[in-house]
């Protein structure tokens, strides 16, 4: 029901972007609705009969999931932030199948990988889900560069998900955003923190080491934690109000937070700017 109302919230109604196409009449029944009666064939044959539409989707989404190693970290032991990324993105494969709308899988590594075409028969859920379970958050990524690739692959009109923790370059990685959104296509970014990288839970000397590069580093993290907390803050702030400007949506989540309450916050916030 949440991820329900969360599709619903990108399409202002559930069926809000598909146009319609006549496919043929049928006799009327008892319990059709009588609004369908094609009145110009009852006037030549003196019967009932309805149009039958074929629902056909004009909106093709894709999720964009980053494979960085640091996608991989987690505090609490539960689930890292990739599983959290996963999860939301099954439930919204799910949903879009559910609704025939086309989902696609692409993972963002150095460069992008397409892992499965957009497709919306309901058999698709099962292999993105198959795909998504064996997917590992290892290696680098390079969000700009793979983000440039994304945009010059999608040749129509598409929504872009992106689940990521962007950690990488905030201006490169906006630049890419910017290119999408110049190419046409609705994108919502997912940034996606473990709690305890919101909420920074240490105290005295503490080693931290870069998932990616390897490279530690300690710090007395008492004294850190209020100068660690504004520039986190700020981090946050900058893509809020650079992807506002650039019409993305920009949804900040860390692993504590259930999806109910994540996903009904953000429908309450886009509701709130139309």
């Amino acid at each position: 029901m949440v991820v329900r109302g969360f599709l619903q919230g990108l399409h202002s109604s559930p069926f809000h972007g598909f146009s319609v196409q006549f496919s043929e009449h049928r006799r009327y029944n008892q319990g059709d609705d009588p609004k369908l009666i094609d009145w110009l064939v009852y006037a030549k044959t003196d019967k009932y009969y309805v149009k039958r539409y074929e629902a056909e989707t004009n909106l093709t989404g894709y999720l964009a999931i980053d494979l960085s190693k640091s996608m991989g970290f987690t505090e609490s032991q539960s689930m890292t932030k990739f599983e959290y990324a996963t999860c939301l993105a099954a439930s919204l494969t799910y949903l879009m199948t559910m609704q025939q709308d086309p989902v696609g899988l692409l993972t963002l590594g150095e460069k992008v990988h397409a892992e499965l075409p957009a497709r919306s028969r309901r058999g698709h859920l099962g292999d993105v889900m198959a795909r998504l379970s064996q997917l590992k958050p290892e290696g680098n990524t390079n969000l700009a560069v793979s983000l440039t690739q994304v945009a010059a692959m999608l040749k129509h009109h598409s929504l872009v998900m992106l689940f990521t923790d962007l950690l990488d370059d905030p201006e490169a990685t906006l630049s890419s955003l910017a290119r999408l959104r110049h190419g046409g296509h609705d994108v919502i970014v997912f940034h996606v923190l473990d709690a305890a990288e919101v909420n920074f839970p240490y105290d005295g000397p503490v080693q931290f080491q870069d998932s990616e590069t390897g490279e530690t580093i300690t710090v007395d993290a008492t004294g850190f934690r209020e100068d660690y907390l504004a520039q986190l803050d700020a981090f946050r702030e900058n893509y809020r109000e650079r992807c506002a400007k650039l019409r993305i949506d920009y949804v900040p989540l860390d692993t504590s937070m259930p999806f109910d309450k994540a996903l009904t916050e953000y429908l309450m916030q886009r509701q709130k700017s139309k």
